[in-house]
């Protein structure tokens, strides 16, 4: 892909992750910070809605993590 906005995320989500030391837990406490620090701004956080795994082994197959 070279959209130039698909880009600037992945340099973004980088930057982040490097302030982080690549430590996936430390990620994670700083979005539980920010998002706590926003919901006390005023801004609304939605859910994203879970979805059901798909019924067939090909779709799971299909639709799996890599």
């Amino acid at each position: 892909m070279n959209d130039e906005i698909i880009i600037e995320v992945r340099a973004i989500k980088e930057a982040l992750a490097e302030e982080s030391g690549f430590d996936i837990r430390r990620i994670a406490e700083e979005i539980r910070k920010s998002e706590i620090q926003s919901e006390a701004e005023g801004w609304k956080h939605i859910t994203a809605p879970s979805q059901p795994l798909p019924a067939s082994t090909f779709q799971r197959a299909r639709f799996a993590r890599r």
